[in-house]
């Protein structure tokens, strides 16, 4: 027979411990018991139950890359919770359109956005299945295998990408690598069109 163990009180609430703010550049992406410091843009995330919390590494370099490029048209491709897409909008892209093909992680970017005060379309859209909304520059932090089937797809000029390890290089015919950031053993890439 099973024993049924007592629950320690506030288990609900535990994750919070680790979901704490981070800092990159001018941003601060945290949650929304936490308070961003003086000086820092703040990008609120409650992921829920999508995908990011702005802490992963990728998304830290894909940050870092985006706040390099200058500003347009963008499509935030497996947005998870929206951090990205909040930091475009943020750093002055328009329109941003974020899409994903989770239900639960466009509810999350629609919300994010909002708490930060920004405007971004969130959308449920498969990106390799379904037609791609046309955008200047695609940010897409998801899994190499899918980047490299995602690059071909793009009438983009300028893509950063990321969720793959540091040993890792996408490969896509019509695209050149202008920059590339590595921590922790994950890297990012900005590529441009040749």
């Amino acid at each position: 027979m099973l024993e049924v163990e007592d629950v320690r009180e506030g288990w609900e609430d535990s994750w919070r411990a680790f979901h704490r703010g981070v800092v990159v550049g001018r941003f601060w992406v945290g949650p929304p018991w936490e308070q961003a410091p003086d000086g820092l843009e703040p990008i609120v995330v409650d992921p829920g139950r999508a995908f990011g919390t702005g802490a992963h590494p990728t998304t830290r370099l894909s940050l870092h890359l985006l706040q390099t490029v200058e500003p347009a048209s963008l499509l935030d491709v497996g947005c998870g919770s929206g951090v990205l897409s909040i930091a475009a909008a943020k750093l002055g892209f328009a329109p941003v359109v974020a899409i994903d093909a989770e239900t639960d992680a466009v509810e999350a970017c629609r919300s994010n956005a909002e708490a930060s005060g920004v405007d971004v379309d969130a959308r449920r859209l498969d990106a390799l299945a379904e037609t791609l909304p046309r955008s200047e520059i695609v940010v897409a932090n998801i899994a190499l295998d899918v980047v490299e089937r995602l690059l071909p797809r793009l009438e983009s000029r300028v893509a950063v990408t990321s969720g793959y390890l540091d040993r890792d290089r996408p490969a896509a015919a019509g695209w050149r690598r202008r920059d590339r950031t590595e921590l922790a053993g994950w890297a990012a890439d900005l590529l441009e069109r040749e």
